[in-house]
């Protein structure tokens, strides 16, 4: 009877190198907050560098040169220059998500907000370049560019686009400051009206002529409310808010945007606080009316620091890389 020899070891299968990440900029809030994100997505790995190597260029670069994407939280000038630094890096270095103002409106760079259009989540998944939107412009062109696509809204129309952030939105100066007890409850700014989210809003709403955006900061520590108010008998065909709700909620069919039914219901809140997203990458939108006086008000809540930054990143980073996050 023959002897029976022991079979060989099988090889161990090979373990799928997971994409890896890193956040240029982590120190600050929305970086924290992306890193937190990530963090519990399991098929995703994070790199960083030494605390004290955070502003080394060769301690940058020698990360960049390891990762498939490079998260930037900088400010506009430092985004600029990373940006310049892994293009040195061969076949362009990792992809990008630029979270700063840098390249919203650039040329090469695809805009980060995947509901846009129906071809927006497609060029976010092919793209090596994506620019993060800000936080007030998300609200803003979620609400109006649907209506500039249905004819509703004039590309040219005089608009105003009113909105109310928690300020975590403001820096580490403004949250010290808040939570500190030194700031006011509540405030406008930017009232030489040169804030530097109008020119995404304008192109990406598909406007013509400039918006005038009013923005203020409230104290709460995050959470967003963006509005905009319209007299229907200025717009073409004189709709109803009916009218604008369903352009709306046909636009975003299938998206995780909500578009939640006001315009006709009789017992609809007449108040709406900015925190009700908090946490979440939500972003909910709301026409309410007054029929007698012909007047509408487009409401969109969010998180300024979930769907208005990190929570939108994490989204952008997910489609880029094919992770489910």
């Amino acid at each position: 009877m023959p002897t029976k020899t022991a079979s060989a070891p099988r090889p161990a299968l090979a373990t799928a190198k997971r994409p890896a990440v890193f956040i240029d900029g982590e120190a600050g809030t929305t970086g924290l907050e992306i890193r937190r994100m990530l963090e519990a997505v399991p098929s995703l790995e994070v790199k960083s560098v030494a605390p004290a190597e955070r502003k080394d260029p060769r301690a940058r670069l020698a990360t960049m040169r390891e990762v498939d994407l490079v998260v930037l939280c900088l400010p506009d000038a430092a985004a600029k220059e990373a940006v310049a630094l892994m293009a040195s890096l061969p076949g362009g270095g990792p992809r990008i998500v630029d979270g700063s103002t840098a390249h919203r409106v650039a040329e090469g760079w695809v805009y980060g907000f995947p509901e846009l259009s129906q071809e927006q989540a497609a060029a976010v998944r092919q793209a090596r370049r994506v620019s993060n939107p800000g936080c007030y412009p998300t609200g803003a062109i979620a609400l109006v560019r649907p209506l500039v696509e249905a004819g509703l809204l004039p590309c040219d129309y005089p608009l105003t686009v009113n909105a109310v952030s928690g300020y975590s939105g403001g820096g580490r100066s403004m949250i010290e400051a808040y939570e500190a007890g030194e700031a006011p409850v509540f405030e406008l700014y930017s009232l030489n009206l040169e804030h530097k989210h109008v020119p995404e809003l304008k192109t990406y709403a598909k406007l013509t002529r400039r918006p005038l955006f009013v923005p203020s900061v409230g104290n709460f520590r995050q959470g967003m409310l963006v509005s905009v108010p319209l007299h229907l008998d200025t717009l073409p065909g004189a709709p109803s808010a009916a009218d604008l709700e369903a352009a709306l909620a046909r636009y975003y069919a299938g998206t995780n945007v909500k578009v939640l039914p006001t315009a006709e219901s009789a017992d609809r809140p007449q108040r709406l606080e900015p925190e009700g997203l908090n946490g979440s990458n939500g972003l909910e939108l709301r026409v309410f009316a007054n029929a007698k006086h012909r007047q509408a008000v487009l409401v969109a809540r969010l998180d300024n620091l979930g769907k208005g930054a990190a929570g939108q990143a994490l989204q952008n980073i997910g489609l880029m890389l094919g992770v489910a996050v």
